[in-house]
């Protein structure tokens, strides 16, 4: 394993909570237009009293990236998620799955890690079924993004 700060797994796991967070916080009051974006970001609590630069800069790059390609992810969500239409899926549920599905389909991470991520963030933060639900929709979305 690399001693290269910021290449941890735990570093990236935090950024990719911070991401989470303000996915989540924004969801109930989106922002518009990239400033906006980019101010709900910086604004955030949880990013304020977070200290290490790299988890600041991997959340931020992983917030403004889902936040860019909102109406692909959204899609992506749609067409695997069975029966379920997107203003019914739960916020805390919706926000882990745009962004992991944003690490799947325009990152370099490995769809495995960001599934397993996604799947650790649904039991940190949402309910009993968040886990099952998320893996079931991004296997799914893996399979297609694969086939492409």
């Amino acid at each position: 394993m690399s001693k290269k700060k910021g290449n941890r797994p735990g570093v990236r796991r935090m950024g990719r909570t911070l991401a989470f967070q303000v996915l989540y916080g924004v969801s109930m009051v989106p922002e518009t237009g990239m400033e906006g974006m980019k101010a709900a970001f910086e604004r955030n609590p949880q990013v304020e009293s977070e200290e290490n630069d790299f988890v600041r800069d991997f959340g931020r790059s992983l917030y403004l990236g889902v936040m860019e390609h909102l109406a692909r992810l959204d899609e992506l969500v749609r067409t695997h998620s069975q029966h379920w239409k997107i203003e019914r899926i739960a916020k805390v549920e919706l926000a882990i799955l745009r962004l992991a599905l944003y690490e799947m389909a325009f990152t370099d991470i490995p769809e495995r890690a960001a599934i397993n991520e996604a799947v650790e963030l649904a039991k940190r933060f949402g309910d009993g079924n968040s886990k099952s639900f998320i893996n079931g929709i991004l296997d799914g979305a893996a399979k297609e993004l694969k086939a492409k």
